[in-house]
């Protein structure tokens, strides 16, 4: 068991070996529910990765799976330990998505589909400050501003002299043909779209509207892949009051197939960065 000091990717990959006890020990989670007088949906959140665990927690579900080797239990002692600790995004405050952020800190490399506007880790600190207000009407100027902040931090990730994010975005035209703003701020940040696509390490392609139906119309996904191959893939869907998190194995390699048919749909890279520009040349 590698170190890691994300404490999201700890706590998944904590869970992830506690479910593996389980099942080498034969029992079900409501079993183990049962000998702890827990409920099972704490069983279950815990060897997910969604819920915070305690080293007391990882002591009492070796003592159910009766794991003799003290070494593999000092490991996950000390795993239980390290997933308490916070990561860059706490700074912040209450994030809605920080358990996306927790993973994609941590991610190797990202795929990501979205219909309808520029990825975050692509969008101008204007585009996105606009897009935030008109999605979140409701919302307070300063949660707006946090929001804005923690998006500009995690474009980090693109920025990084070492090891940075390896992105491949196929965005729909519609996500370029939405006026966030006005037409100056959509030229900017057309304009910063066909600079970052230049990166080594970013890929973006385009489907045009005369693509007609496409594999993407059931909206917006993200594939997270991680360096280390103790950490399975994740399809990440956001959601308005919830974010829904696919990990089988099965499910992963559905949406990987559909992303490969919306890169063989999709314009080229070349095509695509002129297909941009095109559009970025209107918003006069």
């Amino acid at each position: 068991m590698t170190s890691n000091v994300n404490p999201t990717v700890r706590r998944r990959r904590l869970g992830q070996e506690l479910r593996k006890l389980r099942e080498d020990k034969g029992m079900t989670a409501e079993q183990v529910a049962d000998r702890l007088l827990v409920s099972q949906s704490k069983i279950s959140r815990l060897e997910n990765g969604r819920r915070s665990i305690s080293q007391r927690d990882v002591r009492d579900l070796c003592g159910v799976y009766e794991v003799e080797d003290q070494r593999i239990v000092d490991s996950l002692m000390q795993m239980a330990k390290d997933s308490r600790q916070q990561g860059w995004w706490h700074a912040f405050g209450d994030v809605p998505y920080s358990v996306y952020i927790g993973l994609e800190t941590d991610a190797a490399s990202l795929r990501v589909y979205d219909p309808q506007v520029v990825p975050g880790l692509l969008q101008t600190r204007q585009y996105a400050e606009t897009l935030i207000s008109g999605a979140l009407p409701e919302t307070a100027p300063t949660e707006i501003e946090k929001r804005v902040q923690v998006r500009m931090r995690r474009q980090e990730r693109i920025s990084a002299p070492e090891n940075p994010l390896r992105l491949w975005t196929v965005m729909d035209e519609a996500a370029l043909c939405r006026i966030v703003g006005d037409k100056s701020l959509m030229r900017d940040q057309l304009d910063h779209l066909v600079e970052q696509s230049r990166l080594p390490h970013v890929t973006v392609q385009v489907i045009p509207f005369d693509m007609g139906a496409h594999p993407g119309l059931n909206g917006q996904y993200a594939i997270l892949e991680f360096p280390d191959a103790a950490d399975s893939s994740v399809v990440y869907i956001e959601g308005v009051t919830s974010d829904l998190y696919l990990e089988k194995p099965n499910d992963v390699q559905k949406y990987s197939v559909m992303y490969e048919h919306l890169r063989a749909q999709a314009l080229n890279v070349d095509q695509s960065r002129q297909f941009i520009a095109d559009i970025a040349k209107k918003y006069i």
